[in-house]
């Protein structure tokens, strides 16, 4: 059993969860014959690298008593041109403007002939066809899951689990801070401003919430599911986009009067009837894609399986490391 080495890009609230993932399963892991070991993490100020191994325990406590985890000055991409190790895991926050600073740590990484893990969406919103290309060219793997559900498997759903099923269109509910806020004024009656704030002080929205109720956040998700699943060359700028900001309690109260709710919807479909748009739709109550609070929910129209809905937790740090564990796994034995 060879152990992989692995370092941690970013080491915000998804870096952390990987961290924590990383202790609860190690030991469950190894028994499965598989032995993942994090040399490098690296924050904004710096880096902790040891080549034997990181107390992960240690470096969380050390980011909560210190708002770092750095030991060093060493920067993020010191740590991937110069640790040796084998797999580097992007956590880096999404920037939909240039897809920086994760866009550079990824190309770096292939340069130095390393596999990547990232839950950014930013870089692959922007850069999706050169980011294949070049992993491709240096002969290294680049898996992306936790980029659009979460730990909702889509991607891996769609390329693993329903291979050689054409993949018609898929379209779901892909934010979940959209979701909770759309529920509960719809529940409670409550204007969008009201539901927002309260989204705010629970955590569930951020204190800038534009990249989530604009529908910026889904439209990622979507381009990634295009380009990925369907074979499309699109990116962001490719997607017509309507957010939520504009919708009602008056609005849902009449849709609920008709047994119908409103949900912001993500579809993808190819061929003659294309389409790739973000937008808030009607959707009759006993619908698949109906679910509450922050829950994600995505619906795939196959042509031999019919069709096929998945669901589950689209954020949270455990949840995205989740996602992330799996595709390091993946990559883990198929390079044993």
């Amino acid at each position: 059993m060879k152990p992989m080495r692995l370092s941690i890009i970013g080491f915000g609230a998804v870096g952390q969860g990987v961290a924590r993932a990383l202790i609860n399963k190690l030991d469950e892991l190894k028994k499965s014959g598989i032995d993942l070991k994090v040399v490098a993490i690296s924050d904004s100020h710096g880096s902790c690298i040891n080549p034997k191994g990181i107390d992960l325990e240690a470096a969380l406590q050390r980011k909560v008593e210190t708002g770092s985890v750095a030991t060093s000055k060493i920067s993020s991409i010191e740590v991937i041109k110069n640790v040796e190790h084998e797999l580097m895991i992007d956590v880096t926050p999404t920037n939909i403007d240039d897809g920086e600073p994760g866009l550079s740590y990824i190309l770096e990484a292939f340069k130095k002939g390393l596999h990547v893990v990232t839950s950014n969406k930013g870089p692959l919103a922007l850069k999706y066809g050169e980011l294949c290309h070049e992993a491709k060219k240096n002969r290294v793997q680049f898996r992306f899951e936790a980029t659009v559900g979460g730990a909702m498997p889509i991607l891996n759903l769609a390329k693993d689990a329903l291979a050689g099923n054409r993949i018609i269109g898929i379209e779901g509910i892909l934010n979940g801070t959209c979701n909770y806020i759309l529920s509960r004024m719809f529940e409670e009656g409550l204007p969008y401003k009201h539901v927002l704030g309260e989204a705010q002080e629970l955590g569930i929205a951020e204190t800038d919430p534009t990249y989530d109720v604009e529908g910026i956040d889904t439209a990622c998700k979507l381009v990634i599911l295009a380009n990925s699943i369907f074979g499309m060359d699109v990116t962001y700028d490719d997607v017509e986009i309507t957010g939520i900001t504009k919708i009602t309690a008056e609005a849902l109260m009449l849709a609920g009067a008709e047994g119908m709710v409103i949900k912001l919807i993500g579809e993808v479909r190819d061929g003659d009837d294309a389409i790739l748009c973000v937008a808030p739709r009607l959707v009759p109550k006993s619908h698949p894609l109906v679910v509450g609070g922050t829950l994600n929910v995505a619906l795939l129209k196959t042509d031999m399986a019919g069709p096929i809905s998945v669901t589950g937790r689209g954020a949270g740090s455990l949840e995205t490391a989740s996602a992330i564990l799996s595709d390091v796994i993946a990559i883990y034995k198929s390079s044993s």
